[in-house]
């Protein structure tokens, strides 16, 4: 989709990212599972030290969509990227907003660092 942009999160964007994530512990169907506040987790993404970063997917004003990764260190390979979630919302499922995500992700990181995801089904 053409229309959907993608942009580093901003601190105004945690609510429609939290709401994501739920829904896709919803669909996991492990909301219960969900425990992190609003406020824990805008204070651990724009606190004073922040331990994750993300990409927000927008369209017609709205978050449809989310990465959230973070920096992990390995003694054999050095700093590695770690991609927690990729999120879309269900109504927007098929439309690459996701292949785009990963495009964004491999851009970001690939002068410097891999990237790991760990794909389940």
């Amino acid at each position: 989709m053409s229309d959907v942009v993608i942009r580093k999160a901003a601190l105004e964007d945690c609510s429609s990212m939290l709401d994501l994530i739920k829904e896709l512990a919803e669909y996991e169907k492990a909301l219960h599972e969900v425990t992190v506040t609003l406020d824990d987790f805008i204070q651990d993404g724009f606190g004073t030290s922040p331990v994750w970063g993300a990409f927000v997917a927008e369209y017609e004003g709205e978050i449809v969509g989310i990465s959230l990764y973070y920096d992990r260190y390995s003694t054999w390979k050095g700093r590695r990227l770690y991609l927690e979630d990729l999120v879309v919302t269900e109504k927007l499922r098929g439309k690459q907003i996701g292949k785009n995500y990963l495009m964004q992700h491999w851009n970001m990181v690939k002068p410097i660092i891999t990237m790991e995801w760990y794909f389940r089904y």
